[in-house]
């Protein structure tokens, strides 16, 4: 992102959120309740039902799969019928949603995320990053397979223009019932639809695979969301058109881009390999690394430490010990790889805790390796400056 700030900056306060710009997103909620004085036609509620599943599957077709995961191929006039469907729903360009979200899956649910109800909190995660000033401008780097497209530049400079043309449509159409009802209305249910997938499923459902972040599938975000609550599967593999792996996990997007395929509108439709979905895939290094630090995260490092030097401190025996991890210095957990001590876990003892904590992965061995090796190192290097 070309913002002042790093990307790789931790997200360590919001004191940087610029209110002004969350005045226009407040009107919108606010335009909701004019329905007490324009009413509600069967007219307009129609347009706002037909609306919310037709932009829906633009943010989860276009946004989602196609600009920021590039899960299938499609001709150039259709991916500007995309992104307009797409930026319809006033949630920025597609430029800056992609390399956003690109940002995430990078860092998903790290201190660097741009919104992990882990680190953020669960509505800064939900809606408050968008108003960060820090996330106000994009790294165009990040989505360069799209800015050789010059109607994509410009939708990306003129955002707000797809939404307004339907804003105007939805009057004309139903008058000021269909504006109301038809447009702000479905506006908001797509808003916060479509964020409940950047906070709720990060907090709430279930873990197939381990992905080294938080995402989990929760059906009732999947039924509102056309397939994207089954956001655990997408993390697993972020490539895919698919995200209901199994039969019974109702996917609409991926039944719509599929019908479109055979139109011969896209092509190229990108399937998860059969090992993830037997769930049998080996992790990539950066998830088992993440893995392993949430495994390390539930042992009280601190307390280990301290016990262990006070048992330094008052047993003769360890004399020869307390030598060798002051000679070891910086390397003080090599020496501790090769000697049983009380209250230090041990391999076994983590395999335990680490089998309760994650689904089955044929990489776990490694993540309990990993682990080990990192309480080793942090405990060493809180002994080592203490032996004489």
């Amino acid at each position: 992102m070309s913002s002042p700030t790093p990307s790789n900056a931790p997200h360590d306060d919001h004191d940087d959120i610029v209110y002004p710009q969350v005045i226009p997103f407040l009107l919108v909620h606010v335009a909701c309740f004019a329905a007490v004085w324009t009413g509600v036609t069967w007219e307009a509620a129609v347009l706002g039902i037909v609306l919310y599943w037709l932009r829906m599957f633009g943010i989860t077709a276009g946004y989602h799969r196609y600009f920021s995961h590039r899960s299938y191929a499609t001709s150039r006039a259709f991916q500007f019928v995309l992104a307009c469907l797409a930026q319809s729903t006033a949630q920025k360009s597609v430029l800056w949603w992609a390399a956003k979200h690109r940002h995430h899956h990078l860092f998903s649910d790290t201190e660097h995320d741009v919104h992990s109800p882990r680190h953020t909190g669960f509505l800064f995660a939900h809606a408050g990053w968008i108003f960060a000033r820090r996330h106000d401008t994009v790294d165009l780097v990040k989505v360069g397979d799209f800015t050789k497209y010059p109607e994509l530049m410009w939708l990306h400079r003129y955002e707000l223009v797809p939404a307004a043309v339907l804003a105007v449509i939805t009057f004309l159409i139903a008058g000021w019932p269909g504006l109301v009802v038809g447009f702000f209305w479905s506006t908001v249910a797509v808003y916060h639809a479509t964020f409940c997938i950047n906070s709720l499923a990060h907090v709430h459902g279930s873990k197939r695979y381990v992905t080294g972040d938080d995402s989990r599938n929760n059906w009732l975000l999947a039924f509102f969301t056309m397939g994207e609550g089954w956001h655990n599967n997408h993390h697993a593999y972020q490539a895919s058109v698919r995200q209901g792996f199994r039969w019974w996990e109702i996917d609409p997007t991926f039944y719509i881009i599929k019908a479109l395929s055979w139109a011969g509108v896209v092509w190229d439709l990108k399937s998860p390999p059969e090992a993830v979905l037997r769930n049998e895939q080996k992790l990539g290094s950066r998830v088992i690394d993440r893995a392993a630090k949430d495994l390390v995260a539930t042992f009280n490092v601190e307390a280990i430490s301290s016990r262990l030097n006070q048992a330094l401190e008052t047993t003769p025996g360890l004399a020869d010990l307390r030598a060798r991890l002051a000679a070891a210095q910086h390397r003080a957990h090599e020496v501790l790889a090769h000697v049983h001590l009380p209250y230090l876990p041990t391999r076994e003892e983590i395999g335990a805790r680490a089998s309760g904590m994650f689904v089955r992965t044929r990489s776990l061995d490694e993540i309990v390796e990993r682990a080990h090796r990192m309480i080793l190192e942090a405990v060493g290097a809180r002994l080592a400056p203490a032996t004489p």
